[in-house]
């Protein structure tokens, strides 16, 4: 027995954290530049006044450039809302929304094994992926400082999200000419790259499809592949970040096959992101899931209970989207994308780029640096604030991502095809005028 006047440690002192001094050896993280690349365009309204035509092909948000979740759609979440009452829900979400989850949106084959218990509601996609990478540093190989793989050129936050909560972040091999996608010889070259590097482990691996930024997209049995072939090679985890499959020119990727092609076992060692930032333009409302095996949601559940809780708004959205079936109701983000995505690839096609998309998602992976050394362009960072202060355009400069990406520029067209066009005929005059 402890006496009261003595302190006393919350946990046995065999459960303690073990003093570390890395967080206080951590680079820098850097603010993400993703939401002060539209700014640049004031230069250009302060030299030809406030009324001049800009484009913003920067777009990561369908709700700021299209019309984002529909009235009707709003209008049922509030009524949810005021049914639900305020009180707490519980930390995984609340059931009605695990259930609409499983059986409205994805009709999940109930022989996989699956059901509303291996859902958790998040707020937002990137709370979901912090949420993934957590469990993979603790339940994939328990231990700080082990790593998250992703593609040679990522999404930005991919690269900064796992660093900040304990995981090291490896970029996978990739050749340019296939989109830097990840290929088998790069997974298993990337585990045997950890063993040299301290003996370090994979905790886990992001696929993604469509990409950011690259725009590619892979097949459902290319990412059943890829995920095999991770967990065979020893990484814990594999977590598919789907946020932006529903915006396709075909169908959206069927779970029912990408987890029956695995078995039980492997099963409870693959997550599955999704929610409605992009393909409902729902980024402010903050609402997303995880599906994964019970080990991982009794986990991030057990700690939600002490940290943040979903709210029911973003859940009722979601249910209310899906009640009115998904496709229906995020016709005003999908329609116009897959119209402009036909306006690009023909434009960009006829014009002689070099670029990368493919038939879902809303970016387009343009190159530049011929028009970056024409224009003695340091960097594709200097490019997008030329396009932006002198033409009227804003675009994402691809060394955000990495440094493989800087001859780069992203180009969103989560817009309507008649702006697209005249985004691209801006790009286009904007690229020439260098030379």
């Amino acid at each position: 027995m402890t006496a009261y006047d003595t302190p006393r440690f919350v946990v046995p002192e065999p459960n303690l954290i073990p003093v570390n001094p890395y967080p206080g050896a951590l680079y820098k993280v850097p603010t993400s530049r993703m939401f002060l690349v539209k700014k640049s365009l004031t230069k250009y309204r302060d030299k030809l006044g406030p009324d001049v035509a800009t484009f913003d092909a920067s777009q990561g948000d369908g709700g700021a450039s299209l019309p984002g979740v529909p009235p009707e759609i709003l209008g049922m979440a509030h009524e949810l809302v005021m049914d639900h009452g305020t009180a707490y829900d519980s930390p995984y979400g609340c059931d009605e929304f695990r259930t609409s989850v499983i059986e409205q949106y994805w009709q999940l084959d109930p022989a996989l094994g699956w059901g509303p218990s291996n859902v958790l509601a998040a707020v937002g996609g990137r709370d979901a992926l912090l949420r993934a990478y957590s469990a993979m540093i603790h339940l994939g190989t328990g231990r700080i400082g082990d790593l998250v793989l992703v593609s040679r050129v990522p999404w930005i936050s991919y690269n900064w999200g796992p660093y900040a909560v304990g995981a090291n972040v490896l970029l996978a091999p990739g050749d340019e000419a296939s989109a830097w996608r990840y290929t088998p010889g790069s997974i298993r070259a990337s585990v045997e790259f950890a063993r040299q590097h301290g003996d370090r482990r994979i905790a886990g691996i992001v696929i993604t499809s469509p990409d950011n930024p690259t725009g590619h997209t892979l097949t459902t049995e290319q990412q059943i592949m890829l995920g095999k072939v991770a967990l065979e090679a020893g990484v814990a985890f594999v977590l598919y970040d789907w946020i932006y499959h529903y915006i396709t020119e075909g169908d959206p990727i069927d779970i029912n096959a990408v987890l029956g092609a695995f078995s039980p076992e492997e099963r409870e060692r693959v997550m599955i992101l999704d929610g409605l930032t992009k393909s409902l333009g729902a980024s402010n409302v903050r609402s997303a899931h995880l599906l994964a095996g019970q080990d991982v949601i009794q986990f991030l559940s057990s700690r939600a209970s002490h940290g943040i809780l979903p709210p029911f708004h973003g859940q009722a959205v979601a249910m209310a989207a899906y009640q009115m079936g998904f496709r229906r109701a995020a016709a005003s983000i999908i329609d116009p994308t897959n119209a402009s995505r036909y306006v690009v690839r023909r434009f960009l096609t006829e014009h002689g780029y070099h670029f990368i998309m493919g038939d879902g998602g809303y970016y387009a992976f343009v190159h530049v640096g011929d028009a970056m050394r024409a224009g003695s362009l340091a960097d594709s960072y200097a490019l997008a604030e030329y396009l932006a202060a002198e033409h009227g355009i804003a675009v994402v400069p691809g060394g955000a991502f990495s440094d493989e990406g800087d001859e780069w520029l992203r180009f969103s067209y989560a817009l309507p095809p008649e702006v697209t066009a005249g985004a691209l005929e801006r790009l286009d005059a904007g690229l020439h005028a260098l030379g």
